[in-house]
């Protein structure tokens, strides 16, 4: 029997299975579908990773080498080419691979580390024909900079998340016509530096309130057509646009990879997709941990390391300590402005100094506060000049606020008039 399952070798993996290590676990499992650890970063060969946890700018692959270099200073052992089928209420792990066929490991903790995938045209039903040439930007990163594959000479990108603002930068460094950037919404899905470093320095126009409402080609992508969109997010007749191109790219957002998840009964957040989680990021199975993508789908590694490291410091602590009393427990709800927060739930009796919190906005606001209030009760107030909701937000709530808290926690946000 295992200490601790750790179930994806991306960035997630590798650092909540050096936490556990250092924390004092010694039989340590990672299992990886791929043929290589480091998940998503290794196609991820931009710089601009690495900023907050190294002090320094890394690509993803050297990202993703630092922590590998540690995994070798431990005896974790690795498992690669290996597909998880199941995982039990039991903390089993069913799981197959080339080398050692079907297998069922049991654990006394385990952790999800999975990651997340693309939405696909076939989710957000885009009309048309289906010729070649449609890709999720992700697919065509990996073919671009891992495969050494170009996908298309003429492309429109629908979408403006990163991966898709990063790919409309990526496919003009190789030599292709990137024609335009189109979002559904109002504001863009990425972070501002990309917006500016990836469309305004190569002059790639985003066409915000924007959607593809026809692709057409026989064999390949001849043209897609884009129109205007009201604030029901509905096409507007008259305002077409024709672009020639033999390429779509979607970016049309991320999807925790929660199969597993659900599979074994762990309570699933609605508002993230992903597990329900405590402050030490356990989900409502004990001695289950989710952390990375798969909990909540994060802009920076930085943020998915710490959080990692933090649920194998938990997953170690729940090995050699045993199962903690549950003590009193906050709800961590959304008030108006914000979509989610994670952690779901916090009890106050084990967090040491400060809870982290993570939640995203719901609408671009200007200056702003942020509001933690309790009941009637305002506990907390943070200013921000600036909040996108695609940037996610982070606070830090030390324990004597949560010591005074009734059993809800809200969290809003108030613009305010600037000076």
């Amino acid at each position: 029997m295992y200490d601790l399952i750790v179930i994806g070798g991306g960035p997630a993996g590798l650092a909540g299975a050096c936490a556990a290590w250092e924390a004092g676990l010694r039989r340590i499992l990672i299992v990886e579908r791929d043929r290589e650890l480091g998940g998503i970063l290794n196609q991820c060969i931009h710089n601009g990773f690495g900023l907050h946890y190294f002090k320094e700018e890394l690509t993803g692959p050297e990202y993703a080498g630092r922590f590998i270099e540690m995994l070798r200073d431990t005896g974790v052992e690795v498992r690669l080419d290996t597909m998880v089928l199941e995982v039990t209420d039991q903390r089993k792990v069913h799981m197959v691979g080339k080398d050692t066929g079907y297998r069922v490991e049991e654990a006394k903790s385990i952790l999800l580390a999975m990651g997340c995938r693309e939405r696909t045209r076939g989710a957000i039903a885009i009309p048309g024909t289906r010729p070649a040439g449609i890709f999720t930007a992700g697919a065509a990163q990996r073919y671009v900079n891992m495969e050494g594959w170009l996908p298309g000479k003429r492309v429109v990108i629908l979408g403006s998340g990163d991966i898709g603002l990063i790919m409309a930068r990526r496919m003009t460094l190789e030599g292709a016509k990137v024609l335009a950037c189109v979002e559904v919404m109002p504001y863009s899905g990425g972070l501002n530096r990309n917006i500016v470093q990836c469309l305004h320095d190569y002059d790639i126009p985003l066409y915000l309130s924007h959607t593809v409402t026809d692709i057409r080609g026989v064999n390949r992508v001849e043209q897609v057509v884009v129109s205007q969109v009201d604030d029901r997010r509905q096409p507007i007749p008259g305002t077409e646009m024709v672009f020639d191109c033999d390429t779509l790219l979607l970016s049309v957002g991320l999807i925790p990879e929660n199969e597993l998840t659900r599979q074994a009964g762990i309570a699933i957040d609605p508002r993230t997709n992903g597990a329900v989680v405590w402050e030490n990021m356990e989900t409502s199975l004990p001695g289950v941990f989710a952390s990375g993508n798969v909990a909540h789908v994060h802009d920076l590694v930085d943020f998915v390391t710490a959080e990692s490291q933090r649920a194998g410091t938990a997953a170690a602590r729940y090995v050699l300590e045993g199962e903690a009393a549950e003590g009193d427990a906050l709800e961590i709800v959304n008030g108006d402005g914000v979509s989610y927060t994670v952690p779901q739930h916090v009890r106050p009796g084990r967090v040491e100094k400060a809870c982290d919190l993570f939640f995203r906005v719901n609408r671009v606001c200007g200056p702003s506060r942020i509001k933690v209030t309790s009941g009637d009760k305002q506990i907390a107030a943070f200013s921000r000049d600036y909040l996108a909701p695609g940037e996610m937000e982070h606070i830090l709530l030390p324990r004597k606020l949560l010591d005074g808290a009734s059993e809800t926690l809200c969290v809003s946000i108030e613009e305010v008039e600037s000076e």
